[in-house]
């Protein structure tokens, strides 16, 4: 059995900035960018009101900039806070079963500002995190089957593993942080279409804040709560056979260039994506009217099937879950963008009476960079009048790792989800200062934006 959790010690140990892959920090700076985006289009989010109000804010503690506002607040709750309202929407990057940037990226910011931290170490913070989090997922890759929230597991180790390194802690201590944050990972799949699946993501970077703070002050954990035999990896299998013993990759051979992060370009579920980009090059110019429309079959992976489980959605965090309403939104709204995930338009007649055409068809073929997804997908529609619609394969739409963002499609995300907090020329100076993160000198040299949380 490998001594995985003492492996993970000492690379984070041992990471530095000059280490790191040449083509890495362009995806780290765009993770940066799509991150804080991603967050300033959910301030206004119910979910950001709640944790704000019942958990943020009464702490008292004054530490950090919450969400880069005007508000000081405690660096633990600055990362649940920006934590939760980066998946709010579910518009941020995604890679190996989860969202790596909408957890370590707040968790980073938040302890940055603590403790004065440069940009290169922002970026090694990241960088570690990222890594960490692949080492692990590779080694078990059903989580959403045995019906965990991989986000929830992973994400409390790799936080804790950036903030390790930002603390630039010991590798033994580096090592405590790790296993202390495994008994903070969990997060239950049956809450996705909800709330809660937001705040997972805020509690996996709370949780890894807060291991590394605990483990700088001497709280130890198990040597081994990784690999175990009753440890992180077989709890979380669910009964499965997980990987315990292949040696450690950390270090040697450098995940992110080969798992790239992807970027979203619609706010649900990345898993709907595909067949809703399909279906609007498969009707081109071409206006279907929607009555029309017998039925459409959505050919995709098992595991992507298994998450979309709202058919019939009725709100925004279950249309996010919901290949039916990618369809849908598909052919009769055209686009799928912040204003048309809104619980008004999920509960149009027209929209409601158009689920049901849909269904979604789970093959076993599946993409052996991330086995929840297949290889490709289609959209077969019928019509009544008895024409068939095919959109033939989809293998990969924009903001995949294979056709990554272009720099102006990033900063039109980036500018549509900062409309109602900045101003043209504030956006362009915050994205600009992400897009060359290396280069600040603090976390502090990012603008506040004054406009949020002034209730």
């Amino acid at each position: 059995m490998v001594e995985l959790t003492a492996d993970v010690g000492r690379f984070l140990a041992n990471i530095r900035f000059e280490h790191l892959p040449p083509d890495t920090i362009q995806v780290v700076r765009d993770a940066f960018a799509d991150t804080v985006g991603v967050v300033m289009a959910g301030v206004d989010q119910r979910l950001s009101v709640i944790l704000r109000k019942t958990l943020v804010e009464p702490s008292g503690r004054q530490e950090s900039r919450a969400c880069l506002s005007t508000r000081l607040v405690a660096g633990p709750d600055a990362a649940l806070l920006a934590g939760a309202i980066a998946h709010a929407l579910d518009y941020g990057c995604q890679t190996m079963s989860g969202h790596p940037g909408g957890v370590i990226i707040p968790a980073i910011l938040a302890e940055a500002e603590v403790l004065g931290s440069t940009g290169e170490e922002m970026v090694t913070a990241f960088v570690a995190g990222y890594e960490v989090w692949c080492e692990v997922w590779r080694r078990n890759k059903s989580y959403h089957q045995a019906g965990w929230h991989p986000t929830a597991l992973l994400g409390p180790l790799a936080t804790a593993s950036a903030c390790a390194v930002l603390r630039k802690l010991s590798a033994e201590k580096a090592q405590m942080a790790v296993a202390i944050a495994a008994s903070h990972s969990g997060g239950l799949f049956s809450n996705f279409g909800s709330m809660t699946k937001g705040y997972h993501s805020g509690m996996a970077s709370r949780s890894g804040v807060i291991a590394a703070r605990l483990a700088e002050a001497g709280m130890t954990g198990g040597a081994d709560a990784l690999e175990n035999e009753q440890g992180f990896l077989t709890a979380f299998s669910s009964g499965g056979t997980p990987d315990r013993d292949s040696p450690s990759q950390l270090g040697k051979e450098w995940y992110l260039p080969r798992y790239k992060l992807q970027f979203k370009m619609h706010p649900s579920c990345f898993f709907m994506h595909r067949s809703f980009e399909g279906t609007l090059k498969m009707l081109g110019d071409r206006k279907i009217d929607p009555d029309e429309v017998e039925s459409v079959e959505v050919e995709m992976g098992r595991g992507q099937v298994t998450v979309l489980v709202h058919n019939q959605p009725k709100n925004q965090y279950q249309a996010q879950f919901s290949g039916q309403f990618g369809i849908a939104a598909a052919v009769i709204l055209g686009k799928f963008g912040v204003p048309e995930i809104a619980d008004e338009v999920v509960q149009r007649p027209d929209m409601q009476a158009f689920y049901p055409k849909v269904r979604l068809k789970a093959v076993e073929a599946f993409d052996p960079r991330d086995p929840v997804f297949s290889p490709t997908e289609s959209v077969v529609m019928k019509l009544k009048s008895g024409e068939i619609i095919e959109s033939g394969p989809i293998a990969t739409i924009p903001g995949y790792a294979a056709e990554p963002l272009t720099h102006d499609e990033l900063w039109g995300k980036f500018r549509e989800c900062t409309q109602q907090t900045h101003t043209n020329a504030q956006a362009f100076e915050l994205f600009d200062l992400l897009q060359q993160i290396e280069k600040l000198p603090s976390a502090h040299a990012l603008p506040t934006c004054t406009t949020i949380f002034q209730d």
